[in-house]
């Protein structure tokens, strides 16, 4: 039995130092060259509208705000301002969404978002983005890199093509920090062992993020309420989760077979599937990262 899970840690030592190094090494790379260009896309629409002020910033050879989909997919969230004059409505009636409803006595007038509000007091995400589409498509043709980038048509979101290669979405956003929202009550499970106390602690107080996306589960629905709304996003939450262990190195892995093996016409599996198996995994198998204690890195 040792000598089997010694064999299996070694070829998963092996595997991942071979694949999952270069791959990691081939995408910051790719980053690097994306995030140039879209940082100078952001520069051109902050000159243009300064409420929309860029928030890529690489820290610590990472770039806070993008989210790597696949190889040639990238999402950056730009955070906006002044979310405080508003209440955080999360009802459990749209899921996977809330709105945000300006606080009882404040004044349109008042909020930096001004012409986004409803007439029933709720800030617009489509509002939002339509207005952030149309900045950014001009920015687009203003900025140094406009031959190779271009604005993807036929959607509501933010979409760049980046030297005909890559896919980069952008999307306003607000950061909810010190709240947790009720559609989220029930985590974490009653009774499991994984996340001990103090990491849920940890993750709840980093909160999520209000993306204004569509989402596809309030497609058709005609609600002022349901079109307005904001997606619900637990990402820097999720990566939270992830410390410690092998299981950021347990990912690494799961992405690097993903995209060897599962890159599929539509992409019906991306890196996000992959993050949620591997958390769910932690939690049906809370010691299953044992193994990890062989890996370089892990820590059980």
């Amino acid at each position: 039995m040792i000598a089997a899970q010694a064999k299996l840690v070694y070829q998963l030592n092996k595997y991942y130092t071979e694949r999952c190094q270069a791959r990691k090494a081939a995408i910051a790379k790719t980053i690097r060259e994306v995030c140039k260009v879209v940082s100078d896309v952001l520069k051109e629409v902050e000159v243009q509208e300064p409420r929309f002020i860029s928030s890529l910033s690489e820290i610590d050879a990472r770039y806070e705000g993008l989210e790597v989909i696949s190889p040639t997919e990238f999402e950056v969230v730009l955070y906006l301002n002044q979310m405080g004059v508003f209440n955080f409505v999360d009802d459990g009636s749209l899921p996977g969404c809330a709105v945000l409803k300006l606080s009882d006595g404040r004044k349109r007038s008042m909020s930096l978002w001004v012409e986004f509000i409803t007439a029933s007091g709720y800030l617009s995400a489509r509002k939002i983005r339509s207005r952030f589409q149309t900045l950014v498509a001009q920015a687009v043709d203003k900025c140094s890199y406009r031959d190779v980038v271009k604005m993807i048509a036929d959607t509501s979101e933010v979409k760049l093509r980046i030297r005909e290669r890559y896919v980069v979405q952008i999307t306003p956003a607000f950061k909810c920090t010190g709240i947790w929202p009720r559609s989220a009550a029930q985590w974490p499970m009653p009774h499991i062992p994984w996340p001990g106390p103090n990491r849920v602690a940890e993750v709840k107080a980093e909160g999520f993020n209000l993306l204004s996306k569509e989402c596809y589960s309030l497609t058709g629905k005609q609600s002022s309420a349901e079109s307005d709304a904001w997606v619900l996003q637990f990402g820097e939450a999720e990566n939270r989760l992830l410390m410690g262990g092998c299981r950021n190195k347990c990912l690494s892995v799961l992405k690097t077979l993903r995209d060897r093996h599962l890159e599929l016409p539509g992409q019906p599996l991306n890196n996000y599937h992959m993050k949620t198996l591997l958390l769910y995994e932690c939690e049906k198998h809370p010691r299953g990262d044992r193994l990890g204690r062989g890996v370089p890195g892990g820590t059980g």
